[in-house]
């Protein structure tokens, strides 16, 4: 149970700031929306292992902030 309970207030650590995504540029909802993803993402291959959670977040970020629209 502390594990879920864990994943599950990272997720809303996660989800609640981007919230205020409304004033902010394209890029960095981009960059935003891929550390939220790839932070997900991290926890969930590594078993909830912070540094995996953290290196999620860092590859989503800058993949996030590399993606362009046309």
């Amino acid at each position: 149970m502390n594990a879920t309970l864990c994943h599950t207030l990272a997720v809303l650590v996660l989800l609640v700031p981007l919230a205020g995504c409304g004033s902010m540029s394209h890029r960095g909802e981009d960059t935003a929306i891929g550390a939220g993803a790839g932070a997900v993402a991290g926890a969930v291959l590594t078993g909830g292992s912070g540094i995996g959670t953290v290196g999620g977040a860092v590859v989503g970020g800058v993949i996030g902030n590399s993606v362009e629209k046309k």
